[in-house]
């Protein structure tokens, strides 16, 4: 029985009560005619093809909707859907009658039951409904800090982690944690990457959020820098989050999933001595508008979350690599500012747990409309030299150029910005 018979049906406006009857079952009725009839039926064949499961399982919902739906369709509105457009061809005439004698049974059955008082819950009603599977999400870099804080939040709060890390200590103590599974990787090498994959897809979960966290801080005067040390910042900070995220496309385009990444207020605001960092953070914002636009098309949502100074591990590692290398500042035309910041705490142990950069994770997952991107930070201090930055960005793009906006242009713009329309 084609579709468009019902749509046709459709475009005939009965009763208001009729049409929200019909429209209850209209959906599973059309799977129905449209799929397959009856494991029985000559044209269909028997036994457990995809033809056969089509049918148990659509058959299996068109009698829990009739059964159990407070709306359940009278006689005559299931006769006038079934029988009014019907072809003049006998086959087609005939799978009708036979799949509306399939209907009529289950509609006389309720009624029968319901006049007795006994009436029955289908099969699917008479157990309890087995909870709504988890989805998954890989966080990598979850050892410490913002990646291990996360992995905790959205494990607590609906989400299968797969949680990301190097060492083996690590992964014992990822994998004690409830809704985890603790996955070896280093965002730098290719074939832990592609292992990675092959877990998660051999899991049969799928994969709807990626969380690009793994990162590490490269410090010290740009003009005095190893080419290898720039080099390991982004081979870390860019190429991991290019890597992982082009290996799990398959299943989030899948699952019309979430890519999310951790930024840094330091991708808007630049430091000295953190010229390498800044620069992989602003790649970073850049790696996002960008990705967003690509996969839209897909209905994959792309933000990235720019923290602030919070509780992390990350500043041991930056000064353990100054020391490897043997840099401590003398002889720099830095020495002051290299040893001073050797001196501050390497820690972190004075800063805010990364909670509210968790939830903000937790937000680009599961909010319906996710923000792109996402400032969380400590204090007032933080949150204002960040957005001066972005402003006296702007002031200084629009100076002095051929096409220059005044000042009510620019506040113009910025309260359009302000109150986007509504997409």
């Amino acid at each position: 029985i084609p579709v468009a018979y019902f749509a046709e049906y459709r475009s005939r406006r009965g009763s208001t009560k009729q049409n929200r009857e019909i429209s209850v079952v209209r959906s599973s009725l059309s799977a129905l005619a449209n799929g397959c009839l009856h494991d029985g039926l000559p044209w269909v064949g028997r036994g457990s093809g995809p033809a056969s499961r089509t049918f148990k399982a659509v058959y299996s919902e068109v009698s829990t909707i009739i059964l159990g739906s407070p709306y359940a369709c009278r006689y005559d509105s299931l006769h006038v859907f079934m029988t009014a457009h019907t072809p003049p061809n006998h086959r087609i005439r005939s799978m009708t009658r036979l799949l509306f004698a399939i209907v009529a049974v289950l509609l006389l059955g309720s009624i029968s039951v319901a006049q007795d008082g006994k009436r029955k819950e289908p099969p699917e009603k008479a157990t309890t409904a087995a909870p709504e599977a988890r989805r998954a999400v890989l966080v990598t870099g979850a050892s410490t800090g913002i990646g291990r804080k996360t992995a905790e939040v959205l494990a607590a709060n609906g989400f299968f982690v797969y949680a990301c890390a190097r060492k083996d200590a690590d992964l014992k103590a990822l994998n004690a944690i409830e809704h985890v599974q603790a996955i070896r990787l280093d965002v730098t090498k290719p074939e832990e990457i592609a292992a990675a994959v092959k877990t998660v897809r051999d899991a049969g979960r799928g994969l709807y959020g990626l969380v690009n966290n793994a990162g590490v801080a490269v410090v010290g005067p740009l003009i005095e820098m190893r080419d290898e040390d720039l080099a390991y910042q982004f081979d870390v900070n860019v190429f991991g989050p290019f890597r992982v995220t082009k290996a799990f496309a398959p299943l989030l385009i899948e699952s019309k999933g979430r890519v999310t990444t951790t930024g840094s207020i330091s991708g808007v605001v630049c430091w000295g001595l953190g010229g390498a960092y800044c620069m992989s953070k602003h790649a970073i914002e850049a790696y996002t508008d960008a990705l967003a636009l690509e996969l839209r098309r897909f209905g994959v949502e792309v933000s990235v979350v720019d923290p602030g100074n919070y509780r992390s591990e990350i500043g041991t590692g930056v000064r353990q690599r100054l020391i490897d290398g043997g840099y401590g500042g003398e002889g720099s035309r830095y020495q002051d500012d290299v040893k001073k910041f050797l001196t501050m705490p390497a820690d972190r142990a004075d800063e805010k747990e990364p909670v509210d950069v968790a939830q903000a994770f937790l937000h680009a997952l599961s909010d319906e409309h996710p923000k792109r991107r996402s400032m969380v930070v400590p204090n007032q201090y933080e949150a204002e030299i960040t957005v001066r930055a972005a402003i006296a960005r702007v002031v200084q793009l629009n100076e002095r150029q051929s096409y220059a906006y005044d000042r009510e242009g620019l506040i113009k713009l910025l309260d359009e910005a302000l109150n986007p329309p509504e997409k």
